[in-house]
């Protein structure tokens, strides 16, 4: 039986700027360390970690002491023992054999497991510039001017849900609590999962901000510069401020009602921790008045204590900035009454064409 050469066939992977890269089929493979891809990935890119943290140091710390060649000499015998299972790994998160792969510039760790995988029978895309030049992307398409209106309103007043009822209704909607996993104050992460990295959370706002077209309006909530440990990119946070601004105004029963809708769902003691951190703001008398409302279930009762700080706040904020805003009154409207009454006044007073 005649032996066939395994490379008889091997196709070289073709390399791709960013915006082709996107749109190539199959799965992206990040190939980087776990640790790299923790602190920062594409969205969407699944962690196929040709070196863990560890290995990836120890190469580090080689090719500064000794040298390109013993690095690399290495890195294939951390990589031996690997091969079988990475091509493995890859056919199964690719079902079609497509993939996309990148490591930190695209050198040679994208190049050697496309080299691999192509060899194991898939269609390998890579990278030009790796995660650096995705990452050079994003300060780009953060800077792309957008036409952002700029919803504002005190605590409770369903900013949030209006905005996914505008989605609904078609709008463009760059929703950052539910990119940053927080909704922006002491009980923000509450039932929520963990934070992105800020690094990460801009990757995701570029992402969406991308795909919005530059003819319709991006709406977005009213932000400090924070949400949670998430930091809104200054190119964001520049458009936001320049943006035309509105406030959302319902009834102080309505607002909370909607925080116990919303907070009723938490633990007790992780509510009264969230209160503690107030403290300071809140004042040492308001605050164990409200711990002792929450710890004897009476939430709209401490609500209202809490409110008083919230409150202040944004008054104190708006009178700082100096921008006098239109008010829209939702009392009593449902969400998508209130969203599409935001639409409507949009239309009205001219703040963009459709």
């Amino acid at each position: 039986m005649d032996f066939i050469c395994p490379l008889a066939n091997y196709v070289v992977p073709q390399l791709l700027p960013i915006a082709d890269f996107w749109q190539a089929p199959g799965p992206i493979l990040d190939v980087r360390s776990p640790g790299e891809y923790a602190q920062g990935h594409l969205p969407n890119a699944v962690s196929l970690p040709l070196f863990s943290d560890a290995e990836r140091a120890q190469v580090g710390t080689c090719y500064k002491q000794q040298g390109k060649e013993t690095a690399i000499e290495l890195g294939l015998e951390l990589v031996g023992p690997k091969m079988a299972s990475l091509v493995k790994q890859a056919k199964a998160l690719a079902p079609e054999r497509q993939v996309r792969i990148h490591c930190w510039r695209g050198g040679m760790r994208s190049s050697s497991v496309g080299w691999l995988l192509t060899t194991g029978g898939l269609d390998v895309s890579l990278l030009t510039g790796g995660y650096k030049a995705f990452r050079q992307w994003v300060r780009a398409t953060l800077a792309t001017p957008r036409l952002v209106i700029v919803v504002g309103g005190m605590t409770g007043t369903g900013k949030t849900d209006i905005l996914h009822a505008l989605r609904d209704l078609g709008e463009q909607v760059l929703d950052l609590e539910g990119l940053a996993n927080h909704r922006g104050s002491s009980y923000g992460s509450l039932m929520l999962p963990p934070q992105p990295s800020t690094e990460q959370f801009e990757n995701l706002i570029a992402e969406q901000w991308a795909g919005f077209s530059p003819q319709q309006p991006v709406w977005v909530e009213a932000e400090s510069r924070r949400v949670g440990s998430c930091r809104i990119p200054d190119e964001t946070m520049n458009q936001m401020e320049a943006a035309k601004t509105l406030e959302i105004i319902r009834s102080e029963a309505e607002r909370l009602a909607l925080l116990v809708e919303v907070y009723g769902q938490a633990d007790a003691d992780d509510l009264v921790a969230a209160t503690e951190r107030l403290q300071k703001r809140l004042g040492g008398l308001r605050t164990q008045a409200a711990v002792q409302h929450i710890k004897s279930g009476e939430l709209a009762a401490a609500a209202a204590i809490i409110l008083t700080y919230y409150d202040r706040t944004y008054r104190h904020d708006l009178v700082r900035r100096g921008k006098q805003i239109p008010t829209l009154d939702v009392s009593g409207m449902s969400v998508l009454q209130a969203a599409k009454y935001l639409r409507d006044q949009l239309d009205g007073w001219g703040w963009c064409s459709r």
